[in-house]
């Protein structure tokens, strides 16, 4: 009796240590499903068109950006347009006074504009046609700079939207990035005063897999 109350005990042990692994088995399954669902594996779009995203940027900056669904580079774009376009005001509005004031300072005939206007300030402030011109120059090239700053920031969106539509259509976006580094030799050609002998380099070979 008494050694059929043992075999008994130690079967029901066995028995719920087996419930308790498959239990453990269960959770750690379930709980690798939920991690599965949780991760978002962004595949190519290949109805994606990289050409349409640039086309889209020339005609209209940010445009290729919302089509690209980046539209947070939208407001980043217009922002830095905006800058350079308030410069080209800027330099502008103040190349055409100092042209006045050094028309004024070169030719004395010409009558003084009245005081407390824009121009009178400059041309108390400007003592002679040198520094007219000097400043008419500064403020000329500062215009030309920032023209040339928006066609370069128009230029720039519009790569910026062909290549985000480029990886968009061709390339999975996931994290399942992984690499192999192993050890290995190469053989070079023969090695300076040794010879016909060819020289060997120890190298690491690195394997990249998406």
């Amino acid at each position: 009796m008494a050694l059929l109350l043992i075999c008994s005990l130690a079967t029901y042990a066995q028995r719920k240590e087996a419930i308790a692994v498959l239990k453990e088995t269960d959770e750690l399954e379930a709980s690798k499903l939920k991690i599965k669902k949780e991760v978002k594996i962004h595949v190519p779009d290949t109805s994606h068109n990289p050409g349409l995203a640039f086309r889209r940027s020339g005609f209209i900056p940010g445009w290729g950006q919302a089509y690209n669904h980046k539209l947070w580079k939208v407001p980043v774009i217009y922002g830095g347009i905006g800058l350079l376009g308030s410069a080209v005001v800027y330099n502008q509005r103040y190349y055409k006074q100092f042209l006045t004031v050094y028309k004024l300072r070169n030719d004395p005939t010409l009558a003084r504009p009245a005081a407390g206007t824009p121009i009178r300030i400059l041309y108390d402030r400007v003592p002679n046609k040198e520094a007219a011109a000097a400043a008419l120059s500064g403020h000329q090239r500062n215009m030309q700079l920032s023209i040339l700053g928006i066609a370069g920031a128009w230029g720039i969106q519009m790569i910026d939207a062909y290549i985000d539509a480029k990886f968009r259509h061709s390339y999975s976006m996931d994290r399942n990035l992984s690499f192999n580094l192993t050890p290995g030799i190469i053989t070079t050609g023969p090695t300076y005063a040794v010879g016909n002998v060819p020289g060997v380099m120890p190298a690491m070979n690195l394997l990249v897999s998406l």
